[in-house]
């Protein structure tokens, strides 16, 4: 891949087709986060249609119920259960925020891990929450959920870890702003001896933030990394450079240097980058900023 793709999708203008919208409408684009929005929304209407129409035993077959999904091997339950959303007292408001949030940061996130990736990390978000409370509920009585409150916070929580210093509402930044709603909701699950809750809601978080730290992103973690140290290969020489003069780099010759570095990063995460790599890769960033001036 070459340096100035990798640049432009940086700063988004991407060439890559997993970084671009699946389609669009006139000069709008629609992306994967888009389309999730529609299908919450699509779903929360009928729902409030069935409620309307006095049918509301309906959802229920469609509800996380641990005790079905084993009796019954009622699996759909463990994905169907994120599109429910009850029009009980402020819940449909509740929901109206959450779906803003989740087409701000879910876009954001998107952008910035690709399509496939994207798509990838939503089922993980889905599907373990649910596949814990299964196993659950072979040893504790069953469990239920509704709802995708915890799933949406999570996709907040890898905005999160790839932007941790971006300035939110009152200029706090997104990191404070994850740490302060997971105390929260900690907090309010501990008060409530609620560990279902809790269990959902910090099994999403460390699914979010692993996810994006194994996408190479987020905040450098010197134990995660010593971890993949012991996991990866072994290099099996090391090649010392020879020192010499320094000279001037022409502008091919620094794209082209760069490449192995983008290499280094996809397969070992930006962590693994030396101060020396690091300065390289900015001088590369700051020459294209330059070129397009």
């Amino acid at each position: 891949m070459s340096v100035r793709r990798i640049y432009w999708s940086m700063f988004g203008v991407t060439t890559s087709d997993d970084y671009r919208p699946v389609a669009w409408m006139g000069r709008y684009p629609v992306d994967v986060t888009t389309m999730l929005v529609g299908v919450h929304i699509i779903c929360a209407i009928l729902i409030a249609l069935v409620f309307a129409a006095g049918h509301s035993g309906v959802v229920n077959y469609l509800m996380f119920d641990s005790a079905e999904v084993w009796s019954g091997a009622q699996i759909w339950r463990l994905v169907t259960y994120a599109f429910i959303h009850l029009p009980l007292g402020s819940a449909l408001l509740w929901f109206a925020i959450e779906m803003y949030m989740l087409f701000v940061f879910g876009r954001e996130v998107e952008r910035f891990i690709g399509q496939r990736a994207y798509i990838g990390l939503y089922l993980v978000l889905v599907l373990l929450p649910a596949a814990i409370l299964t196993m659950w509920g072979l040893f504790a009585p069953r469990t239920a959920m509704a709802g995708s409150g915890a799933l949406h916070f999570a996709i907040f929580v890898a905005f999160a870890t790839i932007y941790p210093n971006v300035e939110l509402l009152l200029r706090i930044m997104a990191k404070w702003v994850a740490l302060i709603l997971a105390g929260v909701g900690t907090l309010s699950a501990l008060a409530a001896h609620d560990w279902q809750t809790l269990v959902v809601l910090w099994t999403s978080i460390g699914a979010a933030f692993l996810f994006i730290e194994l996408r190479g992103a987020g905040p450098e973690l010197v134990w995660w990394n010593n971890v993949k140290a012991r996991i990866g290969p072994k290099p099996k020489f090391h090649v010392v450079q020879k020192t010499s003069a320094r000279r001037v780099v022409e502008p091919d010759d620094v794209y082209a240097s760069v490449d192995p570095i983008l290499d280094k990063i996809s397969k070992s995460g930006i962590g693994s980058l030396t101060a020396g790599e690091r300065r390289q890769l900015d001088r590369a960033r700051n020459r294209l900023l330059k070129e397009s001036q």
